[in-house]
């Protein structure tokens, strides 16, 4: 699966809790988005969370 190229970002597992405590298992996915980005001078596809991307941490080719 894909992980967020700048702070490792990926699926979380855990339960389900119903009223009743009766526990299914759960995931949490990032919003994770396929950009070109520059790394080391050179244009590259990775993987980014759309957080990363809202906060200005990383630009687009």
């Amino acid at each position: 699966m894909a992980k967020d190229f700048f702070n490792g970002k990926r699926t979380r597992f855990g339960n389900k809790r119903s009223h009743a405590l009766n526990s299914s298992r759960r995931a949490w996915k990032p919003n994770l988005q396929k950009v070109q980005i520059l790394v080391d001078g050179k244009p590259k596809r990775v993987w980014v969370s759309a957080r990363t991307l809202k906060s200005g941490k990383v630009t687009r080719v």
